[in-house]
């Protein structure tokens, strides 16, 4: 027994980055660098700034992925660099700038929030937020603030855009298209044409001629 406990403590240490004897191991970091279409130029850059930083903490780079695209595109690079720290074989995420990161402050917060259930760090060099420490742990809260009030201002704008759509006599809700064309699927199926064939003459999909026949049926 005394064995396996001394084995299960030595696995424990080497899992937060320290070896036998409570010897701390080299982090293992993961960097990640974004630019735009048009801005491809800073890329080697943005590179050599995450290593340098890297090297001055003493972390061992063991993985880097690069991601070239604009807006808030899906981001395989990224979603690359989430599943290593998923299975535990990177110890802290080294991005440029947080914008590079999250496609939106919602984002961004959730990516940080599911890194640290995982026990990985997050350092964006630009900003100085070090998750690794108590005091950029203490900053991350203040992201959730953020996050909320980002969410507030859509649901926000949803509602106005919602209530001013209804002042000028708009419809809501998905236009009737279908349901506009019922005499005639009707009159079409009577006729002998398939619903395949009555969806392409009307322009409307199979599922609405079906239901608009079911419909038919039931009354």
């Amino acid at each position: 027994m005394p064995e396996k406990r001394a084995s299960r403590i030595a696995e424990s240490r080497r899992v937060f980055g320290q070896g036998p004897g409570g010897r701390k191991t080299p982090s293992r970091a993961g960097l990640y660098s974004r630019v735009s279409t048009h801005d491809q130029q800073t890329l080697p850059m943005q590179n050599r700034a995450l290593r340098e930083y890297a090297a001055r903490r003493g972390w061992i780079v063991v993985m880097q992925v690069k991601e070239v695209g604009s807006g808030a595109a899906q981001r395989e690079a990224r979603a690359k660099l989430l599943e290593a720290a998923r299975r535990r074989d990177i110890d802290t995420v080294l991005v440029w700038r947080l914008d590079r990161w999250g496609r939106s402050v919602t984002d961004l917060l959730n990516t940080l929030q599911e890194l640290e259930h995982l026990g990985v760090g997050f350092v964006s060099l630009t900003e100085a937020l070090d998750l690794t420490t108590p005091a950029g742990r203490a900053m991350a809260g203040l992201l959730a603030v953020f996050a909320e009030f980002e969410r507030e201002i859509l649901r926000e704008r949803v509602r106005a855009g919602l209530a001013h759509a209804r002042q000028n006599g708009k419809r809501l809700g998905r236009p009737a298209t279908a349901a506009l064309h019922a005499d005639q699927v009707r009159k079409l199926r009577r006729s002998g044409l398939s619903k395949s064939a009555i969806a392409r003459r009307l322009h409307i999909g199979r599922t609405s001629v079906r239901r608009i026949l079911q419909e038919r049926i039931r009354s």
